[in-house]
């Protein structure tokens, strides 16, 4: 699921998710339990790719980024002008219901709303079964929208609308577990997937400290903040090791005793013990990708970059760091300081580890390119 020409699914992709890979939900279908998807899934919108072929019992929401399917009756204005003053008519996604369409456009306006109020459902309907739900906010993607109630609410403009707005469907649903006095049998993970668009400016979110943004591999576009909540079962702790969201698959199937699949290498750790026992994490590496190729790896604290490129679209060549960029993200986790002449045998070590990695890589039929 990766290229270094199309970046991820359009609208008009032939490829996704092959239905040989196992999804979290057909793991859990061991141990008996019902599994819904929620939201963007963008792993495919044909019948072949969508949740209810990929293990999920049902699915609501749309298939793929909320900007797509521009219109071209609109076309007079630029994206730019679309996205910072957004209308629903701009673009024609589509909102789906299993494997039809119920919606189109959908009104982007209420999408948050709606995908809250189908999660709440959806706890309430199984509440006496094992359930996975897998809610995928398409916001705050661009195009921004908001329903009435959140609009202007914030300090932070229309992004601190959606956001607050989020933030509201977040409690409504722990609300809900706690009002079904499922809290403490359930595991809520809250994560996100890449850092701030920064090209869209204020509509594209901030990563703080971190440098850099979506598209690219410094830590502002990869490292995300991740939430574990189980009351009674994971104390109140920060912890700063690494994991990836590649680790969600092993550590959801060890709390629900399911078994991994074993005929093939799984790139995720269980995390569990880091969760209920707060062992250290059994990830010490984690590797950056654009496209095809390493850009960066990290090991423990420290990261070494072999490519960097910064700008998301318009910058068509990546650097080439030889010998690589070198960064201490404890003590610079701004990734301001290359300490690379400092440290020749790690560089060595980083050198090694990548090639280590490479050759363990198989290449298969590449869905974003069908």
């Amino acid at each position: 699921m990766c290229s270094d020409r199309r970046r991820v699914l359009f609208p008009d992709s032939n490829g996704g998710l092959p239905p040989s890979e196992i999804t979290i939900a057909e793991v859990v279908k061991q141990k008996g339990y019902t599994a819904h998807a929620v939201g963007k899934w963008h792993l495919g919108h044909l019948p072949t790719f969508l949740p209810t072929s990929q293990g999920y019992d049902s699915y609501y929401g749309i298939p793929y980024s909320n900007d797509m399917d521009g219109v071209n009756s609109i076309s007079k204005l630029s994206r730019r002008e679309r996205m910072f003053d957004p209308k629903v008519k701009y673009w024609n996604v589509p909102l789906m219901q299993d494997e039809q369409i119920i919606e189109r456009p959908a009104n982007q306006h209420t999408i948050t709303k709606r995908y809250t109020e189908r999660t709440i459902q959806l706890i309430q309907q199984h509440r006496d079964e094992p359930f996975l739900i897998y809610l995928a906010h398409s916001l705050p993607h661009v195009p921004l929208f908001v329903s009435d109630k959140f609009t202007d609410i914030s300090r932070r403009g229309l992004y601190g609308d959606v956001v607050e707005e989020i933030d509201w469907s977040v409690g409504q649903i722990l609300d809900t577990l706690r009002e079904e006095h499922l809290a403490e049998n359930t595991l809520v993970v809250f994560t996100s997937d890449n850092g701030p668009w920064l090209s869209y400016h204020s509509h594209g979110g901030s990563a703080g400290l971190l440098r850099d943004g979506k598209g690219s591999t410094w830590e502002g576009g990869m490292r995300e903040p991740t939430i574990f909540w189980w009351p009674g079962t994971i104390d109140p702790a920060v912890v700063r090791e690494p994991g990836s969201t590649l680790d969600l698959l092993p550590t959801i199937a060890a709390v629900t005793g399911s078994a991994v699949p074993d005929d093939r290498k799984l790139d995720g750790y269980d995390l569990s013990s880091v969760l209920k026992d707060e062992q250290n994490s059994p990830r010490t590496e984690m590797f950056y990708y654009h496209g095809t190729q390493v850009f960066a790896i990290r090991s423990g604290l420290w990261k070494a970059h072999f490519r960097t490129k910064s700008s998301y679209v318009g910058q068509k060549e990546a650097v080439v760091h030889d010998p690589p960029l070198l960064y201490h993200l404890g003590h610079d986790p701004s990734e301001k300081y290359d300490v690379a002449s400092q440290h020749p045998g790690l560089l060595e070590q980083f050198t090694a580890l990548k090639q280590q990695h490479e050759s363990s890589v198989t290449p298969v039929v590449n869905q974003l390119e069908l």
